[in-house]
């Protein structure tokens, strides 16, 4: 196994965001769309915070449409913004910062995925399942 491996090799470059002016229904259809379970929202190319499939559930009482409805019909997302659902706090890591070091950090914590963030623009982000496909490849 390769030591000192940069984030950026495994990182998700292309991304899916959301501006504070989406709405939730937004969020959910670009959750299924995608098949992910993070969105970075953003301001310009800078980060204001990070939205996750979880949040989403948290608020509605159940999910409004099986995996592969393309329509979204709930109406709890109307109570609520972006802003409002939301990770504000988002921790982040640069391009450089080791693989090593990101599978420590999301290790210790309750959440999974890192925006990866150079000179304040938003480059990536890389998730849990980013580190698994990495180290199945190295067996």
């Amino acid at each position: 196994m390769r030591k000192n491996v940069p984030v950026s090799e495994i990182m998700t470059k292309d991304l899916v965001t959301l501006t504070l002016v989406d709405d939730l229904t937004t969020a959910e259809e670009r959750f299924k769309k995608h098949q992910i379970r993070h969105i970075p929202v953003v301001s310009g190319s800078s980060i204001v915070g990070m939205l996750s499939l979880t949040d989403l559930l948290r608020i509605s009482f159940a999910d409004a449409v099986d995996e592969t409805e393309d329509s979204v019909d709930t109406m709890v997302y109307n109570m609520f913004t972006i802003s409002q659902v939301m990770a504000r706090d988002v921790i982040s890591v640069s391009s450089k910062t080791t693989i090593r070091e990101v599978a420590e950090f999301l290790s210790q914590k309750e959440f999974h995925a890192l925006p990866v963030v150079d000179d304040g623009k938003l480059v990536g982000i890389v998730t849990t399942t980013d580190l698994i496909n990495y180290l199945l490849k190295q067996y």
